[in-house]
């Protein structure tokens, strides 16, 4: 399934004539990408730059590539290197996700806001990316996880298993 991950700035211009310094580093970015082998594309616009990714739906849930994730992480950092390096305007960041729905309707969800000063972390995008995309794909169960997510080891997975002790359950019956 196809969706759009738009990075605009929630106020003025993020493109090649007023950030140039994010864009040298963007273009770097992509150079290390196939679009083509990657399935994605990149769109710039006034606003801010858009990558266009397929969604993995699998039984164990929803992913994104992680060269869709790197180079959502890459712009967010070309944006904080470039407002140090003289680039304007600064304000904050947001990322949202689009998608058409079944009747043709484009819906978004604001995945999440972050400003220039803010650290930016690769774990905490794929993880607001992937829950703003749980919002949209109503398909997919609430609460599942990514499909590249952590496995435990299987020392772990003895550790968790309940003991197999029996647990007196009581009901309340009305006579």
């Amino acid at each position: 399934m196809g969706v759009s991950i738009k990075v605009r700035v929630t106020s003025g211009c993020f493109h090649r004539e007023h950030s140039r310094h994010a864009y040298d580093l963007i273009d770097a970015e992509l150079q290390r990408i196939d679009p083509d082998a990657e399935r994605l594309g990149f769109e710039e616009h006034e606003s801010g730059p858009e990558v266009l990714a397929y969604v993995a739906l699998t039984a164990a849930g929803i992913g994104l590539a992680k060269s869709v994730i790197d180079l959502v992480v890459a712009i967010l950092k070309a944006r904080s290197e470039s407002v140090r390096k003289g680039d304007r305007p600064s304000d904050p960041l947001e990322v949202v996700v689009r998608r058409f729905d079944e009747g043709g309707q484009v819906r978004d969800e604001t995945a999440f806001r972050i400003g220039h000063a803010d650290p930016v972390r690769r774990a905490q995008v794929e993880k607001q990316l992937l829950g703003a995309l749980r919002k949209l794909l109503p398909e997919v169960r609430r609460g599942s996880e990514p499909a590249n997510t952590y496995q435990p080891s299987p020392r772990q997975e003895r550790r968790s298993r309940p003991s197999g002790r029996r647990v007196k359950k009581t009901h309340d019956r009305k006579k």
